[in-house]
């Protein structure tokens, strides 16, 4: 049975375990894979490192009430966030990183910063 390389499609020739006609191939067909998914993990990084960014810019003391209406102006997206705290009083805080929020109302936000030893 002839085993065909996984990029350009040669007959591979050697080993029985052999995937790849040479070492270029291997490397093609490694980054092709590597390009493919990190699309995804960057368009979620740049969203994420954007509302990093608005969340420090809106709460430079470590704690602030904001509007909603003023975190959306900005470009902040509330569907992406890193993970979320939930206190023992029962409030759920959502953070991207070490920055977070509470939501008061439905328009209004507390902004807080959590301090962590890595």
């Amino acid at each position: 049975m002839e085993r065909l390389c996984l990029d350009c499609g040669l007959v591979v020739k050697g080993r029985t375990d052999k995937k790849f006609c040479d070492d270029n191939c291997r490397n093609n067909y490694n980054n092709r894979l590597k390009s493919e998914n990190g699309i995804v993990f960057n368009s979620i990084n740049v969203i994420l490192k954007k509302n990093r960014k608005l969340l420090a810019r809106f709460n430079p003391d470590g704690k602030v009430k904001v509007s909603k209406k003023k975190m959306l102006t900005a470009g902040f997206n509330f569907d992406y966030h890193t993970h979320t705290y939930v206190a023992k009083n029962g409030n759920k805080y959502v953070f991207c990183y070490e920055f977070g929020y509470l939501a008061l109302s439905n328009e209004e936000f507390l902004l807080v910063k959590r301090e962590e030893k890595l």
